[in-house]
């Protein structure tokens, strides 16, 4: 849903109609009755506007989500907002995964460069480490931006080159950054798709999850574990799959769920198990929202219960 009540307050402010507004620049009557239906103006129609008006086109035309936590995120990231749910959620999240990875960067390093931009390393800190943390935090970015699209191969494959465009993985010749692997590998002495395959399997599953109704928490962990199987890319692929999960979770309005560094090894076995046994991920995921939920009353973000039954 888009909103113009910065375009409605700005109007007002400066005494103009819309009907005015339109006989100034031009504009067509489906321009001015797409604003009145609240649907999105092209990026030259709102910034033609706004360069008459002296703002600033996000002034005037915002995205405004049903789901209240995906709307507050995007609130707070606008806002550049400190200690809300947005900084809370790219510091957490950021550190978990990463450290899930082998980063050697603690929670209260991740904390001081999201906040700072500055890291005070000491010794023995990888670049890469620091290269990638900076990274998911874009990365998280892209993921709150695109949410409510639909899940795509495209979409999958830039979350990659974000985390890993400029690391040492970059300056290697096979290493395909933001593209499908080019070498074969395993997980855990597990076959992964191969190479030739990954583009066949990946269409595949994006086709069956995509085609899903009422997309439920359980659906998402799925997604996840039969992404992970696959494994289509050379190197990233749990923070890729784990940022993949989160944005079907604000796409489909379901509480995320953090995945600890701490239940690691439950977190692993139940991705090697998933398909003979289901429940292990799952409860380690939900366990996950679990963590996500008592943020949100820690912070009295209000949400949907029914997206918490399981919990």
């Amino acid at each position: 849903m888009i909103s113009y009540e910065g375009l409605e307050s700005t109007l007002k402010d400066k005494g103009i109609g819309k009907t005015e507004l339109s006989t100034q620049l031009g504009l067509s009557t489906r321009t001015i009755a797409k604003i009145g239906k609240g649907e999105k103006l092209s990026k030259r129609s709102i910034q033609k506007i706004a360069d008459h008006l002296g703002v600033s086109p996000e002034l005037l035309m915002k995205e405004v989500s049903d789901n209240k936590i995906l709307q507050v995120l995007r609130e707070e990231k606008e806002m550049k907002l400190s200690g809300g749910l947005y900084h809370e959620l790219q510091v957490r999240m950021t550190y978990n995964s990463n450290h899930i990875e082998g980063s050697k960067l603690s929670e209260d390093q991740t904390r001081m460069i999201f906040e700072t931009n500055t890291l005070d390393v000491g010794d023995g800190i990888p670049i890469d480490d620091v290269l990638e943390t900076v990274h998911h935090f874009r990365a998280i970015d892209y993921v709150i931006d695109t949410a409510e699209e639909e899940l795509t191969e495209d979409i999958i494959k830039y979350l990659h080159y974000i985390l890993k465009h400029d690391t040492k993985d970059s300056t290697l010749s096979w290493f395909a950054v933001g593209d499908y692997k080019k070498r074969a590998n395993v997980v855990g002495g597990r076959e992964t798709s191969k190479p030739s395959e990954v583009h066949k399997h990946m269409k595949s599953l994006l086709e069956k999850y995509n085609a899903k109704e009422n997309v439920t928490v359980e659906d998402i962990i799925e997604l996840h574990a039969e992404f992970e199987y696959i494994h289509p890319f050379q190197d990233g692929n749990g923070r890729v799959g784990r940022l993949v999960a989160l944005k079907e979770c604000l796409r489909h309005n379901v509480i995320p769920f953090i995945i600890g560094d701490e239940k690691k090894n439950f977190y692993y076995r139940g991705l090697s198990e998933w398909r003979n046994e289901k429940g292990w991920l799952t409860d380690t995921c939900l366990d996950g929202q679990d963590t996500f939920v008592r943020l949100l009353d820690m912070l009295e973000i209000p949400y949907e219960r029914d997206n918490a039954d399981n919990l």
